[in-house]
Parts: structure tokens; C-alpha cells; sequence
């Protein structure tokens, strides 16, 4: 085009200075060899702008023909990719409006000759997942897997889709594979948390944690609550397997964690049941130095008899501070009734009736009213129960 311009401009140009040289035609004289030319300047200017404008349109027609043979020849292809094209947002939309047969097949067609036939595989496998294709979803996935940077993606869906079917053994072969650590992408993080409380994996759920943390899965409060449920979790595990696996575990844990008394009351009772009960009183005595945790006050009562005059001296000591807490009442319920102490163990029942009034609580008062032939306080405190249930 610049060059048409350029010729356009050089033939005005010469329009315009042609009446300056009338009657100065010039002389152009070209030989080579035996070949001779004799001619005056204007005819030879004019002669090399049809020539240059001859070539121009040579090269036109030559370039547009090429076009034509070389566009017929792909076209073909051309149309299957618009077409699958056409297919994919077919099934996007019908993916949106939940409509999963129209889905799959719109997604199966359009993966043929598409750009990103893996995103319609995948899209495909996910709406024969919703009719439970597993067949057709399976045979999508392997399709998937075959193309390029897809082999993670694949296997990520497939541990989902094994999850939502329950058949968490296929979930966890495929979850291995992909490794998880504090290098893997938030969804398989979140993917392992998810099948590792299902399976009760505590062990590589422990292992997991700090990747978890790291990546922000878990916010503070939702991760202390989870770390603590796996340590103890970890040491019911270890105390039923021997005594050694109770101490290996418990060592395995950190100084800060041994310090804390959910930890320690869940150990505390796996060393009751190697006969190690006053090392486990011992422990929990430390404990209830300090304000002791809910944790504290639901193993003590599964250890304590009735010799054990220092826990009781602890324990009454902290009536003052708990008096209010119904986890202290209810230990302190099952104490005095340990202790044969019928009367204080009516009143922090009833005291505990009146913080908490659940049916086991109301039961439980219930009967030791019974005991004490107050069969009157035992008929209001069964009605009470019945009232709760």
C-alpha cells in the first residue's frame, strides 16, 4: 500500500513538472552486449511506473492466490474448531444451568477438536460424576490424563470424586500420588485434611499439620483445635498398642505440647492402664495446681479413690474459682460419690442440674436422691429429666 502512495506521488509529481520540460524531451541511450535502446527520457520515466505498477499487481495476485489455496486446504480444520469451539461454551452453559446430560455430551464433542481438550474432559467427567457414570467418568479422566500438564489435575479430581462416593481406599492411592506437603497447591492440602479425619489417620494428619498452617488452610484457633484433637487422638492410639508406643508417643510430641493439659490428661490415663496410677495422679495434681482444663476434670474421676486426700484437698481448693463451672461440679459429683459423700454429692449435682440441666444429669441426681430415700426430690428430678429429653 506505502508503495502504491509512493508510485501515485512520483506520477503527479511528474504531471505536475511536465509542462516545465515541454519541448526538452531528453535522450536515454542503454546498451548491453549486442542489445541497444534508444529513447527520450519521458517515454522511459513513464515506462518504469507501468512496469513498477505491473509488478505490484503481479505480486497482489500472486499472494491472494496462495491465500485462497492454502485457506481451502485447512479449512476443513477450520471448521471442526469452530465447531468444537460452539460445543464447548454449549456445555459451559449447560454446565451453569446443572443440566448434565446436555453437559457431558456437549463437552465430549467439543474435546475432539478443541483448543483445551483436557478443561473438556475434566468438564465432561465432572457431569457424568453427577449422574454416576462412573464408567463414562473414568474414561473421560484417563482421556485427560494423556495430554500435557494435566496428570496432576486429573489425579486431584479423582481423589474427589472417590471421596464424595465413599471409597476412601481408591481416594488415598490416588492421594499418595500426589504427595502432599508444604510444597502442594491449597486444594490437595485441603483434599488430605479431608481424607485423612475420614480414614483416622492421625499419624499423616500430624505429619500434615505444619503444612496446613503454613498455607493459611487453617486459621489459629481452627488449627490449635485440630492439633490438640490429633495428640490425643495419637496417645488413645499408642496406650491401646503397648506402653512403649505410649511413651514414644509421648516424647514424640513437643516440650510445649507436653505442657498442655488435655495432653496430659489423655496420657494420664493411658498410664492407668499399665499400672501406673500414681504417676498419672501425680500429673494431674500438677495440673490442678493451676486452673485446671475440662480435660483435667473428666479423667480425674476415672482414676481418683478415695485415699487420694491431696487431690481432694486440691479439688476443694478451687471451689472458689469454679464454683460456677459445670465441668467442676460434675467432677466433683463423682468425687464426693467415690469418697461416699452422698450429701456433697447431691448438692454439686444439683448444682451442676442447675448450670447444665441435661437428662444424664438430672438421671444421676435421680438416683442418689433414691439412695438417700428422698423420693419426693427423686420424683421432681426424674420429671426434670423427662422434661429434657
Amino acid at each position: 500500500m506505502i508503495r502504491v502512495l509512493i508510485y501515485l506521488v512520483i506520477i503527479l509529481a511528474g504531471a505536475c513538472l511536465s509542462p516545465l520540460f515541454a519541448g526538452k524531451t531528453g535522450y536515454v541511450y542503454i546498451a548491453f552486449l549486442d542489445w541497444q535502446l534508444e529513447t527520450n527520457l519521458l517515454f522511459a520515466v513513464m515506462a518504469l511506473i507501468i512496469f513498477f505498477a505491473l509488478l505490484q499487481l503481479l505480486e497482489w495476485l500472486l499472494v491472494t492466490v496462495l491465500n485462497l489455496v492454502l485457506s481451502s486446504r485447512y479449512l476443513p480444520r477450520r471448521w471442526r474448531r469452530n465447531a468444537a469451539r460452539k460445543y464447548t461454551l454449549t456445555g459451559a452453559l449447560a454446565l451453569a444451568e446443572e443440566d448434565w446430560p446436555a453437559a457431558e455430551k456437549a463437552m465430549q464433542k467439543g474435546a475432539e477438536a478443541g483448543e483445551l481438550p483436557a478443561l473438556n474432559y475434566l468438564a465432561a467427567a465432572r457431569a457424568a460424576q453427577r449422574q454416576f457414570k462412573n464408567e463414562e467418568r473414568d474414561d473421560y479422566l484417563n482421556k485427560a490424563a494423556l495430554l500435557p500438564l494435566a496428570t496432576q489435575a486429573v489425579t486431584t479430581t479423582r481423589v474427589r470424586y472417590y471421596m464424595q462416593q465413599g471409597e476412601l481406599e481408591k481416594a488415598r492411592e490416588q492421594l499418595d500420588k500426589l504427595q502432599p506437603s508444604s510444597k502442594s497447591k491449597a486444594p490437595v492440602l485441603q483434599l488430605a485434611l479431608e481424607l485423612y479425619q475420614s480414614q483416622l489417620d492421625w499419624q499423616a494428619l500430624k505429619l500434615l499439620l505444619p503444612a496446613l498452617r503454613k498455607k493459611q488452610i487453617l486459621d489459629n484457633e481452627e488449627y490449635e483445635l485440630l492439633n490438640q484433637r490429633v495428640n490425643n487422638a495419637l496417645l488413645a492410639q499408642a496406650a491401646l498398642r503397648s506402653e512403649q508406643e505410649l511413651e514414644k508417643c509421648w516424647h514424640w510430641l513437643s516440650r510445649q505440647e507436653r505442657s498442655q493439659q488435655a495432653n496430659m490428661a489423655q496420657y494420664a490415663l493411658g498410664l492407668v492402664g499399665f499400672n501406673r496410677r500414681d504417676e498419672a495422679l501425680k500429673l494431674l495434681n500438677k495440673a490442678l495446681k493451676k486452673e485446671p482444663c475440662a480435660s483435667v476434670l473428666e479423667v480425674l474421676p476415672k482414676i481418683f479413690e478415695a485415699q487420694d486426700s491431696e487431690t481432694l484437698k486440691l479439688l476443694k481448693n478451687l471451689e472458689p474459682k469454679l464454683e460456677n463451672h459445670a465441668d467442676y461440679q460434675h467432677c466433683m459429683a463423682q468425687i464426693h460419690e467415690l469418697c461416699r459423700e452422698f450429701s456433697l454429692a447431691r448438692a454439686a449435682w444439683e448444682r451442676l442440674c442447675h448450670l447444665l440441666p441435661r437428662k444424664e444429669y438430672w438421671l444421676a441426681l435421680a438416683r442418689l436422691q433414691e439412695q438417700l430415700a428422698d423420693h419426693q426430690g427423686a420424683f421432681n428430678s426424674y420429671k426434670q429429666a423427662a422434661k429434657s429429653d
